[in-house]
């Protein structure tokens, strides 16, 4: 009979997936809500430590809202894996957003995108609690 390993709880998880990224503790850290923020280093760490491929689209559905639709691939253990996933942008989850597109909502929406996609793709997602520093507004919307 198999044994089975013991399951992972979301602190060995989240430092786990620390490690094998080398994040420091300036690309992350802790919200007053909760939850842990990995900040944009720290995304880009993730990326690059697992030759994460991310492609973008953008679609501007409206003069409020604004959505980039990011694909991302990385092979890991002889497999390889696929998300795809979005990043919005309006004036209910961006404060500076702006009607004639100042304060870069493009850029946020994409930024949103990378984080979603490459923290999907490297497990951090399945732990919970966990967010790209993008995708949090600071009204607590996200």
């Amino acid at each position: 009979m198999e044994t089975q390993k013991p399951k992972e709880n979301k602190k060995d998880g989240l430092r786990r997936l620390f490690v094998e990224n080398n994040m420091s503790e300036d690309d992350v850290y802790k919200d007053k809500r909760g939850f842990v923020i990995i900040t944009r280093s720290g995304i880009e760490k993730i990326q690059f430590n697992n030759n994460m491929d991310i492609s973008f689209h953008l679609e501007v559905i409206s003069e409020d809202l604004i959505v980039v639709k990011a694909t991302g691939e990385m092979a890991k253990d002889d497999q390889r894996f696929k998300v795809e996933t979005y990043g919005e942008c309006s004036p209910k989850n961006y404060q500076n957003f702006t009607s004639k597109f100042g304060s870069y909502p493009y850029a946020m929406a994409e930024k949103r995108a990378l984080s979603r996609a490459v923290l999907k793709l490297a497990g951090f997602y399945r732990l919970g609690g966990v967010f790209g520093e993008g995708e949090i507004d600071n009204r607590g919307n996200n």
